[in-house]
């Protein structure tokens, strides 16, 4: 399928304009995403329609605690990325050079009408960089959309602004990925940029209706400073709002970052308490047993508005609209008047056709 944003150079020569690294083509050439290729003179999507897979998920795993908690969402990807982390915990789709490993052909309709027979509120563009197959993703959000699914985006947010307009208007949530708040850490062990992704997050909560939250994966000694934590929350709180949840997620040794210690349950305590300190208002543990790190609390009262272990719901105290049963307080995020109760089950969905 033809792709958007691009435009040719002098030479027969093309130029991808999806993403800040503008990779310029010749034919038969592949961008760094690797599924985004110059093909007769225009940019093509070789993966269009092709998965590596479906699944059913709680929600909380993508992870998202404020969207419709407790309810089953219908997750997919397909190959590639247009980063190169070091340390990738899903290296073997995201960095896919085979595209014979991805399944049958599913049209985005059939994926709309699995979704609905499966009970799924929401379909999950993740698993690798969704960005990159952008054609695939807003036209199977536009089926779910026409038979009352959401869709959800799970990214690390590295776009230029013009193609994130038309992916985002697609979507009705994002966890996106903030790897870091150091232009040194993304240079060095992702090869792209903050500032893109600063950028972008901007957008997504100033000029879109799209409900955010981020995560940030920790990982020793690149990233959990004092001072990098501090920075980071602060500038949430400052350029997005206090209401904008982070998850800060445990690194595991993984792809080409072996040579790191797993991170230690201490580190995302301590990168809570010092986000919490800042006036995050929602901050959460991930990839660690951690009972108080899943709680969603009440920011007029204190009251435990939702408690979880693991990725299901265990107690309940948000009436209609997201306010609090103690005080009234409306907690921000996209809430109805009971949980779903899919729990922590994961169901593998085959699609076809």
């Amino acid at each position: 399928m033809e792709a958007a944003f691009w435009h040719p150079l002098p030479a027969g020569r093309i130029q991808c304009d999806l993403c800040p690294r503008c990779c310029q083509l010749g034919e038969g050439q592949r961008g760094f995403c690797f599924v985004r290729k110059h093909e007769g003179g225009r940019m093509v999507l070789t993966t269009y329609g092709r998965s590596s897979g479906f699944c059913v998920d709680p929600v909380e795993k993508k992870p998202l605690n404020h969207f419709l908690p407790g309810t089953p969402i219908l997750s997919f990807g397909t190959a590639g990325c247009n980063l190169g982390c070091t340390f990738c915990q899903n290296w073997d789709i995201s960095k896919a050079r085979e595209m014979d490993r991805l399944g049958s052909y599913a049209r985005p309709e059939a994926v709309a009408v699995a979704a609905a027979r499966s009970g799924c509120r929401s379909v999950a563009y993740t698993y690798n960089e969704p960005i990159i197959f952008l054609e695939y993703a807003v036209d199977v959000a536009k089926a779910c959309r026409a038979r009352g699914v959401q869709s959800v985006a799970v990214t690390a947010g590295y776009i230029h602004l013009e193609p994130a307009a038309v992916f985002f208007g697609a979507m009705d949530a994002a966890n996106v990925d903030l790897k870091s708040f150091s232009e040194s850490f993304y240079y060095h062990l992702t090869g792209g940029h903050l500032q893109p992704v600063l950028e972008l997050l901007e957008y997504l909560v100033r000029e879109t209706t799209v409900w955010v939250e981020l995560t940030t994966l920790l990982i020793p000694g690149e990233n959990d400073s004092d001072a990098e934590l501090d920075a980071l929350s602060r500038w949430v709180v400052d350029r997005l709002g206090p209401d904008v949840p982070i998850h800060f997620s445990a690194f595991r040794p993984d792809f080409k970052m072996l040579d790191k210690s797993p991170t230690p349950l201490a580190t995302v305590q301590r990168a809570r308490r010092i986000a919490q300190g800042n006036g995050v208002r929602h901050v959460y543990t991930g990839n660690v047993v951690d009972l108080e790190g899943g709680i969603t609390c009440c920011h007029g009262c204190g009251a435990r508005l939702i408690e979880r272990v693991g990725y299901a719901v265990t107690g309940w105290r948000l009436g209609e609209g997201g306010r609090c049963l103690v005080c009234g307080v409306v907690c921000a995020g996209r809430f109805e008047a009971a949980h779903g109760v899919w729990g922590s089950r994961r169901l593998p969905v085959r699609i076809e056709g």
